[in-house]
């Protein structure tokens, strides 16, 4: 798959998460966004939970699993640090949430997979 593909799938499987989230009352506070030390595909909000959210598509089901890794945690978590100053309410609760997207299923959503 060349990288324009797999950006357009990328970009596809975060408007599904988004989607998701909002359906179960999230609101999306920002999307794709891009620090020095890395990026965080998803900003939600609900009540006082703030997550910055790492979505992951796969083709295969059986390969979600192995989406998720301590190195990309790592640079979502850093690049969490970096934004939250701009998200983040004095009482709010941060945490690193993850959405695990395959056809034919519904999203698979981590609560709080990162602790520092």
């Amino acid at each position: 798959m060349n990288r324009a593909a797999a950006e357009a799938r990328g970009r596809r499987a975060e408007r599904r998460a988004a989607w998701w989230l909002r359906l179960h009352g999230w609101r999306i506070l920002g999307e794709r966004l891009r620090v020095p030390a890395g990026e965080v595909d998803l900003v939600a909000r609900r009540g006082r939970t703030l997550a910055f959210v790492e979505v992951k598509w796969r083709d295969r089901a059986a390969d979600l699993d192995m989406a998720i890794d301590e190195f990309r945690l790592r640079r979502v978590a850093a690049a969490a640090e970096m934004l939250s100053a701009r998200f983040a309410r004095p009482d709010d609760d941060i945490r690193i949430d993850v959405m695990l997207l395959a056809p034919g299923r519904l999203p698979r959503h981590l609560i709080h997979v990162w602790q520092p």
